[in-house]
C-alpha cells in the first residue's frame, strides 16, 4: 500500500520545518512516517529534522534540487520522485510522507503526481495583506496555515483581517491560524489529515483561533465591504 504523501509548501522562514517537525512527534508513536526536504545547495532542513528528532535519521531524506525550489515540486520533479522511491523501497509499510518544498513564492504548488494532498504554510511576519495577494498556494492548497500569530501584534498584522480575505480568496477550504513554536492549533492540523486524508471518522478538530472564527462570522454576515 502506497503512503500518503503530503506536500508542505510555503516561504522562506514560514514555518514548514517547524509544522513538519512538530507533526511528526505529535504523529510518530500511531502511524509509520517519514520525510523528504527539499534545498537548494543544502540538505539544512533535513538536518535540522535529523537534530530536532523529529524521527530517525534514516526516515528523513534531503534533496539538494540545484535549481529553482518550485521547479522540483511541479515543472520536473523527477528527483523528488526517486527519493520517494528510495524512501518508500526502505520502509515499505509508511502511512504518511511528508515532502517539505523549499522556501518560494505564492506562485509555487506542487504536481498532482507528487504528492496527494497539500498544505501551504504562511506567516503573519509578512504582514496581513499576504492572503490577498492570492497565489497557488493560497487559494489552491488543501490546507492552509497561518502560522505565527503571536507575532500580530509586533508586526501591525490584523488577524481578523487575514481571516476575512483568506474566506474571501478560498471559500469553503480550511485554514487554521497556528502559533507552532508554542503548538497552538496544531491539533487542528492533525485533525484535519486524520480526517479528510486518512478518512478516519473519529478524528474532531477542535475550534479555529477565535479571531478566525469572529472574522469568517463578521464576513458572512456582510459586515465587511467587497474590496
Amino acid at each position: 500500500m502506497k503512503p500518503l504523501k503530503i506536500g508542505i509548501g510555503g516561504p522562506v522562514g514560514s514555518g514548514k520545518t517547524a509544522l513538519i517537525e512538530k507533526l511528526c512527534k505529535r504523529m510518530r508513536d500511531a502511524y509509520e512516517l517519514a520525510a523528504i526536504t527539499n534545498d537548494i545547495f543544502t540538505r539544512e532542513d533535513a538536518e535540522i529534522l535529523t537534530r530536532l528528532e523529529a524521527l530517525p535519521q534514516e526516515r528523513i531524506l534531503g534533496v539538494e534540487t540545484g535549481g529553482c525550489p518550485h521547479t522540483a515540486i511541479r515543472e520536473d520533479i523527477s528527483a523528488n520522485l526517486e527519493a520517494v522511491e528510495q524512501i518508500t523501497a526502505d520502509f515499505p509499510n509508511l502511512d504518511i510522507l511528508f515532502l517539505e518544498s523549499g522556501g518560494d513564492n505564492l506562485a509555487a504548488f506542487f504536481s498532482p503526481e507528487l504528492v496527494d494532498a497539500a498544505i501551504y504554510v504562511i506567516d503573519v511576519a509578512g504582514g496581513d495583506k499576504i492572503p490577498r495577494k492570492g497565489g497557488p498556494g493560497i487559494t489552491r492548497s488543501d490546507l492552509l496555515i497561518i502560522n505565527k500569530i503571536d507575532l500580530a501584534e509586533y508586526v501591525g498584522a490584523d488577524l481578523t483581517v487575514m481571516a476575512r480575505d483568506t474566506k474571501r480568496m478560498r471559500g469553503e477550504k480550511p485554514a487554521v491560524f497556528t502559533d507552532l513554536r508554542k503548538s497552538e492549533g496544531l491539533e487542528d492540523v492533525i485533525s484535519w489529515i486524520q480526517r479528510e486524508l486518512l478518512f478516519e471518522e473519529d478524528a474532531k478538530s477542535e475550534k479555529l483561533d477565535q479571531f478566525a472564527n469572529q472574522a469568517i462570522a463578521d464576513f458572512q454576515a456582510g459586515k465587511y465591504k467587497q474590496l
